[in-house]
C-alpha cells in the first residue's frame, strides 16, 4: 500500500466520521427548540457540511473522481 492509498484510507474515515456527526447534528436540531438553539444547530451543520465538501474534494483529487 503507497503513501497515495493510505491517505484515501484516512480521507474515507474523515468523511464517514464527518457524515456521523452530520447525522448526529441533524437528529439533536430535530430535539432542540428556540431560535437560538435552532441557529447553533443550522451553524454547526454547515460547518460540518463545509468540512465533509473538502474533504471529498481532496479524495476526489487522489483519486481522480473515481469512488
Amino acid at each position: 500500500m503507497d503513501d497515495t492509498d493510505v491517505m484515501i484510507l484516512e480521507l474515507d474515515k474523515r468523511i464517514a466520521a464527518t457524515r456521523d456527526n452530520i447525522r448526529q447534528l441533524v437528529e439533536q436540531a430535530a430535539a432542540v427548540t428556540g431560535i437560538a438553539a435552532e441557529e447553533a444547530a443550522a451553524d454547526r451543520m454547515a460547518e460540518q457540511e463545509a468540512v465533509l465538501a473538502e474533504l471529498i474534494k481532496a479524495r476526489d483529487n487522489l483519486t481522480g473522481g473515481k469512488p
